[in-house]
């Protein structure tokens, strides 16, 4: 029979431990580990969901994940969204390192889980040498007795431990040997296949008191806020390290991918950045109360935190053009009558690396066609965008919005309503103002604590 690539990994480990007791040998490190660690338990027990975060650099089933590995960069970016960081530490499959461990805890306050393929007591010391303050312990590689002996070293060494189960056996095993917090692995872990529903499934099966985080496969907000129903929290790792701007791809999770329209503030961009949006709106429409030229607009892109949109309707082509060139917009939002022709126009012309966005009023029953062609994201406003109007939101139940932002009159009041409603992101503006173009710092902080916990 073939040799599954877990079986592979363990039988490798066998001859790393080895290989690492050779080169560094218990007796040269013991009087040098402390017990002073960060509590991990406690950090997955504040507001759901929580968030481990993974510093990842490749895996056997996507080869190598990030090609820049800065440590320091990456720690910077996770210390700020957080619950926990784990850091894989196998070399041959993960090309990991227990020094990585030292570097990350510099640069951040939150407990470091140590993510190995624990076998020997050895690994577990060699962790806490490193200054990890948890581990995972697999299920799938440890009998009960080995888990047993593995996670009383730990709690001796006051580290929390990770129970990891991937089916129905390892579940009732984990209840029997009274693991504190479960991690349901997505992922089959003999074929590499992801399948969420793993996690809904085992989830209804431990006890309501027990903490449980889903791991693997999970990559967008929708799948955090639904899975959020049956978990405390998640483990995520290989999709944010593919990601070259983390600290969007992170936002984009964590909140969904959600726009702050009609800035005319340079401060407030700054501000929508820290709190949670990915997307920045500046309005080149002469008749709107937000409108604002050139010179306004320089001042606020120089705040990277955000991706810049630009918002037009029924603008002259060549114009859209200059000024999406100048401010170097993510993307052109067109909230006018624009049809295919003008829009294919528009793509041939605009630089490929600036997405094209079209707006639609709504306000009837029928939804319109989202396969318009060179249209990377679609919008749902009001009738009267701009007018903290929002239109009758009953026509959306049952269906799912991928490339979709919902827009008009959505507030810290319907917030959370409109999150559920299954598009990728929410578009403010009127709902979180003082005034036309003045952004209310207090309701924007509250709609997005009120995308963040729940």
């Amino acid at each position: 029979m073939k040799e599954t690539i877990l079986e592979k990994i363990i039988k490798d480990k066998k001859d790393w431990i080895k290989f690492r007791k050779n080169k560094q040998p218990f007796i040269t490190f013991k009087n040098n580990i402390n017990k002073e660690t960060r509590d991990f338990y406690s950090s997955l027990k504040e507001k759901n969901p929580v968030f481990i975060l993974e510093c990842k650099k490749q895996s056997p089933s996507l080869g190598v994940i990030r090609n820049n590995f800065d440590l320091i960069q990456i720690s910077k970016i996770y210390k700020k969204y957080a619950s926990s960081i784990s850091v894989l530490t196998d070399e041959k499959y993960f090309d990991g390192k227990f020094e990585f461990i030292p570097v990350v805890r510099k640069h951040t306050s939150q407990p470091i889980l140590c993510k190995d393929f624990f076998i020997d007591p050895y690994q577990i010391y060699l962790a806490r040498y490193y200054k990890a303050d948890a581990i995972l312990l697999m299920l799938s590689v440890l009998n009960d007795s080995q888990y047993e002996t593995l996670s009383k070293i730990a709690k001796k060494l006051n580290m929390g431990v990770l129970t990891e189960i991937n089916n129905i056996v390892e579940l009732k095993r984990a209840i029997q040997l009274n693991a504190d917090i479960v991690g349901i692995n997505n992922r089959n872990l003999h074929d590499l296949s992801i399948d969420l529903n793993r996690t809904r499934k085992l989830s209804s099966l431990l006890p309501k008191n027990m903490t449980i985080i889903s791991e693997s496969g999970i990559k967008k907000y929708s799948q955090v806020r639904e899975l959020s129903k049956f978990v405390n929290g998640f483990l995520i790792g290989s999709h944010l390290m593919s990601k070259e701007n983390l600290d969007i791809s992170i936002r984009s999770l964590i909140f969904g991918k959600n726009k702050v329209c009609g800035l005319t503030r340079s401060y407030d961009a700054e501000i929508i950045g820290k709190e949670g949006a990915v997307y920045g709106g500046l309005i080149f429409v002469k008749n709107s109360l937000r409108n604002i030229n050139e010179k306004i607009s320089k001042k606020i892109v120089i705040n990277n935190l955000l991706r810049y949109v630009g918002v037009f309707q029924n603008e002259d082509i060549n114009i859209i053009v200059n000024i999406a060139e100048t401010l170097s917009l993510y993307a052109i939002q067109l909230h006018g009558k624009e049809n295919l022709i003008y829009i294919n126009t528009l793509r041939k012309i605009l630089p490929k690396n600036i997405a094209i966005w079209k707006a639609f009023s709504i306000n009837s029953k029928e939804l319109p066609d989202l396969n318009w062609k060179n249209v990377n994201m679609y919008i749902f406003d009001s009738y009267c965008g701009g007018s903290n109007v929002s239109f009758d939101w009953s026509i959306l139940k049952n269906h799912y919005f991928e490339n979709v932002l919902l827009a008009g009159g959505i507030n810290p009041d319907n917030c959370v309503k409109a999150s559920e409603l299954r598009f990728s992101g929410l578009d403010l503006n009127s709902g979180v103002e003082i005034s036309p173009g003045i952004k209310d710092h207090k309701k924007i902080k509250s709609v997005f604590q009120k995308l963040r916990y729940y």
